[in-house]
């Protein structure tokens, strides 16, 4: 019989290695570490923790999601422009690589708002969250040799997407006892001839500060003038942007783009409560075209040639969504943010194996520093937040995943009830992990 025929499969050569077949594939262990850097896979560890036994709900203070509460729930407006998208049968189709171009537009013209300088739709990209907008940009500047600055504490993703990108992190610290503002000196030490951007979250994730932006105060003034001494540019991470409620309002970093290049990332994730729906931008904030001229620009469209793009429907609603949400919706989401700061300030304030060293202005979240000196059984902060999940069924996420180990990053974007049953769970879960005198 021929070998290959119908009635008998072909016989292939095998390579054995101890008596077995030998493959020439295998897992990416740099994919499991870099993995392993996320909020979410270090939240699945510690969830992984809790106790089924346990018959009450679980409360997560832990993830910056707060969409399953009604008192956070979306404007009907953004709901409205989805349903109209989809039964318009207009945006049925692929999309351009870089968006299409009402929803461009649109997200130009709400970001000039704020600007010194107005933005055309050649100015923006549309992305799938701003997770895709981080891992284009990091993708676009990770040249061999190149290194990025990072904020510490700051937000995983950019180092996990830095590892898979072979481009080199250094941090520089945000300084908690003075409101979380940029330690500058550190920063510029930190920089040589290959690095190639700094980050800056604004308002902050985790800290839940705002940076004053003002030309008199001028802390962001700063960090641009940084920059321009440097020679890099300056992400902008603005997912949270103006979800402010303390003395400090929102300034893009975008308005000190003449005196260096920014590239902005935001969405409609956090302002609108729709973090799902996975629509977000990447827009370029530089008067002076230097970014167009280094070919920053040619690059990130050219990757997003080869990248996801949002569903069109979603593209399709973003003009209505973005011109017809009222100042009204906008005002209820700072006033339930307000209450929920004052509640979770109020509440860990009087923990006594936590320190608060600033109240938070913005965001969703905190730091708060754990003092394990006054802990009995609890080695660190992962081994803190591991053992609350088991014993009290809340969900924290422990300082290491940001950046300041023995700290803890809590989300206070939720319903008021469950916000103080949880904090309420965390004080007695120090009460009983207390150091006997």
């Amino acid at each position: 019989m021929e070998i290959g025929s119908r009635d008998q499969p072909p016989k292939h050569e095998e390579k054995l290695e101890n008596g077995s077949r030998k493959w020439h594939f295998h897992g990416k262990q740099e994919m499991n570490r870099a993995s392993s850097l996320s909020v979410r896979g270090i939240l699945k560890a510690i969830t992984d923790n809790l106790n089924g036994a346990d018959q009450r709900p679980t409360i997560m203070l832990g993830r910056g999601d707060p969409s399953e509460y009604p008192c956070f729930r979306t404007t009907p407006i953004a709901e409205d422009a989805l349903v109209d998208a989809i039964r318009s049968a207009k945006f049925n189709c692929y999309a351009p690589a870089i968006g299409i171009l009402p929803a461009r537009r649109s997200v130009a013209d709400y970001l000039s708002e704020d600007l010194p300088y107005k933005l055309s739709p050649d100015d923006v990209c549309l992305t799938v969250g701003a997770h895709h907008a981080i891992e284009v940009i990091l993708t676009v500047l990770a040249q061999p040799g190149a290194n990025i600055l990072l904020p510490r504490p700051g937000y995983p993703y950019y180092e996990a997407v830095a590892k898979l990108s072979h481009l080199e992190v250094r941090h520089f610290d945000l300084l908690p006892e003075q409101g979380w503002e940029v330690d500058l000196d550190g920063l510029e030490a930190l920089a040589d001839d290959n690095t190639v951007a700094l980050v800056i979250i604004n308002p902050g994730n985790p800290c839940g500060n705002v940076f004053i932006g003002c030309w008199v105060a001028r802390p962001l003034l700063k960090v641009a003038e940084t920059a321009r001494k440097l020679g890099i540019l300056v992400i902008a991470d603005e997912v949270y942007g103006h979800l402010a409620f303390g003395g400090n309002p929102f300034v893009p970093m975008g308005v000190f783009g003449s005196i260096a290049p920014v590239l902005t990332i935001g969405t409609l994730s956090k302002r609108w409560i729709v973090p799902g729906w996975r629509l977000g931008w990447i827009a370029t904030n530089d008067p002076n075209g230097i970014l167009q001229k280094f070919g920053i620009v040619e690059s990130i469209k050219s990757y997003l040639e080869i990248a996801a793009d949002p569903a069109t429907f979603i593209q399709g609603a973003v003009p209505q969504i973005l011109e017809k949400t009222t100042g009204c919706f906008f005002q209820k989401i700072i006033t339930v943010l307000t209450e929920a700061a004052d509640i979770c300030y109020g509440e860990l304030k009087e923990i006594p194996c936590i320190t608060f060293p600033h109240k938070p202005e913005g965001s969703m979240s905190v730091m708060v520093k754990l003092n394990l000196l006054v802990l009995d059984g609890i080695e660190d902060d992962m081994d803190f937040c591991t053992k609350l999940a088991k014993e009290e069924s809340v969900i924290i996420l422990p300082g290491v995943a940001v950046g300041l180990k023995n700290w803890l990053r809590v989300t206070f974007a939720i319903e008021p009830t469950p916000l103080k049953d949880g904090l309420g769970r965390v004080k007695a879960f120090c009460l009983r992990h207390a150091k006997k005198e």
